[in-house]
């Protein structure tokens, strides 16, 4: 996640643990150190190993096929470290707003995901012990990092061992229920970060201006998910919004969701080849609800998941109002190259069913 001043992002980093022989391996780590607007929150993103449909998941490839990275077991347990202090912030305080977070996500009706405190731990995020840490850190020389999010995967089977978060103590932190001027809040930033060690990666939801002398300004944003924080004092990312609830809830779907909700499908061309990248959006003209996709395989193949039965209007962008690198991997050359296109009909989401596939051609610049 970034900022709306050239200040802090946030990061994700994989360890890969290998059953046999316990080697740990940090190659699908990408050191992407993002300056992505207002709020910059340092972010060193990393993407899936190779991509799936639907949302920004983390996945890794395990024995020749692709795993989604997900708890398989809940309650998720964390803790919290007991030197999880700095002015302002006490550890009882941190321990409280960090399991208003974990509580929200916990509340959408239409997911099962849920989140067990197991209380203080003399262990620093960032640890390779088998919990799930939350906690401060001192990372000055990250002068752009606010958190960041890390995992421990056993390669042998894809099971997600732990995953930690630290919060950099470098920066001005707050508690306070109405926020603080010069102060990053940190139940807003633990949000976006526990969507991250739920298995969420990053949502394009979000519109942006260029300020004066560099950077990105964020304008609005509708997803907490959104890899740009608003300035301090905000404590607008508090609340999830539409797209986070159908991505936690394609993730871990409730049974009742999975027989109402409804998928719609579909495919994006330019010039009779497939792109890859496009950013999708599904919006409701009854709630105003936006939730969001790209193309994520060489087909150019899309899927929104998680979705109220409806209709929808589709809308296809090139990702050119953030850092590519905040989405996918240096390796993934994403096409930027083409119109913004609208579905020139409203495509009905069916209750506990897909549409069919819907293709949109998009045209150069």
């Amino acid at each position: 996640m970034s900022s709306s001043t050239d200040k802090p992002v946030l990061s994700e980093t994989l360890i890969l643990r290998h059953a046999q022989d316990e080697r740990r391996v940090e190659g699908l780590r990408t050191s992407a150190r993002r300056i992505v607007s207002l709020l910059v929150l340092t972010v060193f993103v990393f993407m899936q190993a190779q991509p799936a449909f639907a949302y920004l998941k983390f996945g890794v490839r395990v024995g020749g096929r692709q795993v989604t990275l997900k708890w398989t077991q809940t309650p998720v347990r964390y803790f919290v470290s007991d030197r999880s202090s700095v002015p302002g912030v006490g550890v009882g305080d941190f321990q409280a707003a960090v399991g208003r977070a974990f509580e929200t996500w916990q509340a959408v009706p239409s997911a099962t995901i849920a989140y067990q405190a197991g209380g203080v731990t003399a262990a620093l995020p960032g640890d390779e012990d088998g919990l799930s840490t939350l906690g401060f850190r001192d990372r000055p020389d990250l002068d752009r990092v606010l958190a960041s999010t890390s995992f421990v995967i056993d390669m042998g089977s894809g099971a997600l061992i732990e995953s930690d978060i630290f919060f950099n103590s470098s920066f001005q932190w707050s508690v306070s229920q109405s926020g603080e001027t010069n102060r990053f809040d940190l139940q807003s930033i633990a949000l976006h970060e526990i969507g991250h060690l739920s298995g969420l990666g990053h949502s394009a939801l979000g519109e942006t201006e260029l300020r004066d002398g560099g950077g990105r300004r964020v304008i609005a944003a509708e997803a907490v998910m959104f890899p740009i924080a608003f300035s301090v004092g905000s404590t607008a990312g508090r609340v999830l919004k539409a797209d986070d609830i159908a991505g936690i809830t394609d993730l871990y779907p409730e049974s009742s969701a999975t027989d109402s909700q409804g998928v719609i499908s579909g495919r994006v061309t330019k010039n009779g080849q497939p792109v890859f990248g496009a950013h999708i959006i599904a919006f409701d003209p009854q709630s105003f609800a936006m939730v969001g996709s790209f193309t994520l395989n060489a087909q150019g193949e899309f899927q929104i998941a998680g979705l109220p039965p409806g209709p929808r209007l589709l809308r296809v962008e090139p990702l050119d109002d953030a850092d590519v690198d905040s989405f996918f991997g240096s390796s993934q050359t994403v096409d930027l190259d083409f119109r913004v296109t609208f579905v020139d009909r409203l495509i009905v989401v069916p209750r506990g069913g897909g549409t069919d596939t819907i293709e949109v051609k998009v045209v150069p610049k």
